[in-house]
C-alpha cells in the first residue's frame, strides 16, 4: 500500500481554513481517496488537552517559548496518534495548521529566535514536512473581523493586538517564499468559490489528482 499525502492550511485568524479543509475533504472523497481531517494544537487526545491550555486565558500566559515547547509536545502527540498512522494507512491528511504555525506565530509573532524553533523541529521530528502546505493569506483587519464573529471562545491568540497579527502575515508569507516548491499562496479575500478554486488547482498541480 503507497503511503498517503499530508497537506496543510495555514493562515492567521480568520483565514477560512476550517471550511475550505471540509471542502477539500469532500472533494478527495469524491475522487476515491480516503481522506482524515485533523487540526493543531490537538489532533489527539493528549494534544487536546494541551490546545486548551494554549488558545484559552490571558495573552501573557505563557512565556514565548513555554508555547513553543507546548506546541511541540502536542505536535510529538498528534503526529504519533493520528498524523503518522493514517499515511502509513495510505490516507491522506489535511491538517489546520501545523509546524509553519509555529515558526509564524511564536517566531515571526513573539520574536522566538527562529533557527532555535526549527532545531527543536528537527531533534523531536527530523525531516518530515508535509507534502503541500496552503497558506490562505488575508489581510489582519479582515481576519480578525471573521473570527471576531465566531462564537466558540478560543481566541487568546486573536486578542493579541494588531502588529502581532501583521508580523504573523508577514511570516506566512516569508516562509512561503523561502519553501515555494512546498507552500502555495492562496488569496484568502477571494469570495468561498474563489478561494477553493484556487485550492483545487494546487493540489491538482502538486499531485495529479483530479478533483
Amino acid at each position: 500500500m503507497s503511503r498517503g499525502h499530508f497537506i496543510t492550511l495555514e493562515g492567521g485568524e480568520g483565514a477560512g481554513k476550517s471550511t475550505q479543509i471540509k471542502r477539500l475533504a469532500l472533494a478527495l472523497g469524491n475522487a476515491g481517496i480516503k481522506t482524515v481531517t485533523t487540526r493543531e494544537p490537538g489532533g489527539a487526545p493528549g494534544a487536546e488537552e494541551i490546545r486548551s491550555l494554549l488558545v484559552n486565558g490571558e495573552t501573557n500566559r505563557w512565556a514565548p517559548m513555554a508555547e513553543v515547547l507546548l506546541h511541540t509536545a502536542a505536535r510529538a502527540e498528534h503526529l504519533d496518534k493520528t498524523v503518522m498512522p493514517a499515511l502509513e494507512s495510505g490516507a491522506w491528511v489535511i491538517s489546520d495548521r501545523f509546524s509553519d504555525s509555529t515558526v509564524a506565530y511564536q517566531g515571526y509573532g513573539h520574536g522566538v529566535d527562529k533557527s532555535v524553533i526549527e532545531n527543536i523541529y528537527q531533534d523531536a521530528f527530523g525531516s518530515f514536512k508535509p507534502d503541500l502546505t496552503l497558506i490562505i493569506d488575508i489581510s489582519p483587519d479582515v481576519g480578525l473581523a471573521r473570527a471576531g464573529s465566531r462564537d466558540q471562545g478560543e481566541d487568546r491568540y486573536e486578542r493579541m493586538g494588531d502588529g502581532f497579527h501583521q508580523r504573523i502575515r508577514d511570516g506566512f508569507l516569508e516562509i512561503a517564499k523561502n519553501d515555494n516548491g512546498r507552500c502555495v499562496v492562496i488569496n484568502g479575500e477571494l469570495d468561498e468559490d474563489g478561494v477553493f478554486a484556487a485550492i483545487k488547482s494546487a493540489v491538482t498541480k502538486k499531485f495529479g489528482v483530479k478533483i
